[in-house]
């Protein structure tokens, strides 16, 4: 059993999937349009190039994510993504690239259990945990 994370987007998906492979370091490998699925006529002209699937692949990991139809996008909640980076500065790097343009819940900082932990919700609106643990 493997558990991955979906993400939905309100027409954004290819912008946030871009900036995530860029400053996450993985490798988009699926990026398909509602018009080029077997879902164009099922959509709105102008939804049909917008991402009815997109695969993000990272350190063995899989993030995916779609454009919903207009009206069926519901703003994220309940959850986060929890991101583990193995050094602090990494961790202050893409804590950092993720709170451009975002909302910090929580700076990142030192804790108990952690070397470095945040909270930040991007620009895309995705809410991300940042963490980069003790060592042990």
């Amino acid at each position: 059993m493997q558990v991955n994370v979906h993400l939905n987007f309100a027409g954004q998906c290819e912008s946030a999937f871009k900036f995530y492979e860029k400053y996450l370091g993985g490798k988009i490998v699926v990026m398909m349009t509602w018009g080029e699925s077997g879902m164009a006529e099922q959509s709105p002209p102008a939804w049909h190039a917008k991402i009815l699937h997109a695969t993000l692949a990272l350190d063995g990991c899989r993030l995916t994510g779609c454009d919903v139809l207009p009206d069926s996008y519901e703003k994220p909640q309940g959850f986060s993504v929890f991101l583990r980076i193995d050094t602090p500065d990494a961790t202050e790097r893409v804590f950092g690239l993720l709170a451009q343009n975002g909302t910090v819940r929580v700076p990142l900082q030192q804790t108990f259990w952690a070397l470095r932990f945040g909270m930040v919700v991007d620009q895309f609106g995705t809410p991300w945990l940042i963490q980069c643990a003790k060592a042990g």
